[in-house]
Parts: C-alpha cells; structure tokens; sequence
C-alpha cells in the first residue's frame, strides 16, 4: 500500500510472526455462558496438541490486517484474528496464527495442515465440499468498487459487461466468481491480494474491481479515489470458519465459541474495534523478514 512503503522498510528488522501466536487476556471471560465443558474440550483434536492453528490472509481489513503503531511495529488485528483469539480461549487452547495468501488458507484448510481457515470465507457449495463450516458470525454483502472520477460513467452493473473494461478480482475468491457471473464478457483480472486490486484500480490499470462490501468501505475510508458504485447480488452474505474437514468436535466447540460471542456483545465489540484499527497506519499483505 503506497501509504505505507517508507513505514513498512521500518518494520522490516522487527516482525516475526512470532507475534502471531501470542496469548492475550481470554476474551470468553466476558461470556455470560461458561467456556467449553471439560469433557467435550477433552474429545477436540487439532493438529498440534494444546494448539489452535489458524491460517488466514492478513489483506483484508477489517477482516484481517496489520495495525501498525507509532514505534513502527506489526501486529495482526482485524475481527478476524480477536474471535480466533476468542475462540482458542474458550476452548482451552494456544492461538497460532499462519499469514498466507487467501488461497494458501483454503488449500492448508483442505489438506488438514492448519486447523481452522479465517479469512472472510462464504461457506459457498464447492468450499464445502473440501472443508467444514461453522455458523455465520458476520453478515455482510458484495460490491463493485470504481474510480470516483467514474461514478456517472456507469448507471447500472450491467454496464460494465463490456469486454473493453478490466475487472479486478482476488484470486481464488467469491467475488471472482462474481465477475463472472455478473460480468462474464469484460477482461476479468485475477490478483493474489484486495491490496492489488484496488492500488491497480486507483492507478487506472483497472476499470473496476469486486470487493466485500464492509471491506470496500473500509479501503474508502482511507482512499476518498475508490467509490463504491454498485451493489452486488449474492446469496450467501455471510463470513463462516472454515473447519478441517471431519472434526465434529471441533466444529461443534468453534459454533459455541461463536454463539456465545454473539450472544455476550463480543463480535459487536470485535466489529467495531477493527474498524477502527483500520482507519488508521494498517498494512495489508504478507510481511517478510
């Protein structure tokens, strides 16, 4: 992100993903309900022992992200990683967290190497048939986000079914499948990251681009250039966590792990805190060093 280059070289001597995995105060005392009974906390494997391994794709804020403080240094923050976090307490477990591109997150999940994928994930058919799914804990919706020079370009998303437009998409992602479904005949573009979309949309590479809508909002905030010109039809407006395929236990611990965040204020909370957070120095994509 081109607020944030002449920071991130800053940072590069000082982040690890240590600090991915670090333990903080558990979120599910503030559950009214009590944290997962001892027995059933008992019959939950997960693939290292005591540990609650979480694959996610830190670009897509308030989902997940970077928050950088005025020292310069990372850490992961979004809704995402605080009911992660949430989560591995209820359960009487260690949180780590694994940044990846999002579909390194759907291929750990499905080959059983992380536990859990959280990365803004719609339990769509063809994910379900390679993972598990828990309840919804976020509804949100779809949109198409432009230029703000070109707001009175296009009155409707029909319009830009032109194969003289480039579309952006993430890869790999609902709102690839999206553009082609809404917009089979423009040239639609596949980018690793939402980062990539919307820096090659502002610098006029793309004519438009596909992003989640709390998400689109939340790139807005800092980027008055993107604006949101559509909304998009989908069906399933809801984020899920994707679940190793087959651990019944541990998909029945993350739903009431995610129950009882709904049910005590937590993921409103959650919500509310990351939007904030994102409206700040963030930084989205995969930190090297």
């Amino acid at each position: 992100m081109k607020k944030f280059f002449a920071l991130l070289m800053t940072m590069a001597m000082v982040l690890s993903l240590a600090a991915c995995g670090s333990k903080e105060e558990p979120a599910a005392e503030k559950a009214d309900e009590p944290a997962v009974e001892e027995s059933a906390a008992s019959a939950i494997t997960t693939v290292s022992e005591g540990k609650l391994t979480v694959a996610t794709s830190p670009d897509f804020a308030p989902y997940e992200f970077y928050a950088i403080d005025d020292s310069g240094n990372a850490q992961l923050a979004g809704f995402d990683m605080a009911l992660a976090q949430y989560i591995a307490d209820y359960l009487g477990l260690e949180l780590e967290v694994i940044p990846m591109d999002f579909d390194g997150v759907l291929a750990e999940v499905t080959a059983g190497n992380v536990d859990l994928g959280m990365a803004g994930l719609s339990p769509d058919p063809e994910r379900m048939e390679a993972m598990d799914f828990s309840d919804i804990y976020y509804m949100g919706g779809q949109s198409l986000v432009i230029h703000k020079d070109n707001k009175d370009k296009w009155s409707s998303l029909e319009e830009l079914n032109d194969p003289s437009l480039s579309i952006g998409a993430q890869l790999a992602s609902i709102q690839y499948d999206l553009a082609v479904e809404n917009t089979p005949d423009a040239d639609i573009v596949q980018l690793a990251k939402v980062t990539d979309v919307v820096s090659e949309l502002l610098s006029g590479k793309l004519d438009a681009g596909y992003v989640e809508t709390v998400v689109a909002e939340s790139y807005a905030k800092n980027y008055p250039d993107l604006y949101i010109a559509f909304d998009v039809p989908y069906e399933v407006e809801g984020s899920a966590v994707g679940v190793v395929k087959g651990n019944e236990a541990l998909l029945n611990g993350v739903n009431d792990a995610i129950a009882a965040a709904l049910a005590d204020g937590s993921m409103d909370d959650f919500v509310a805190q990351a939007n904030e957070q994102a409206s700040g120095n963030i930084y989205e994509g995969i930190l090297e060093g």
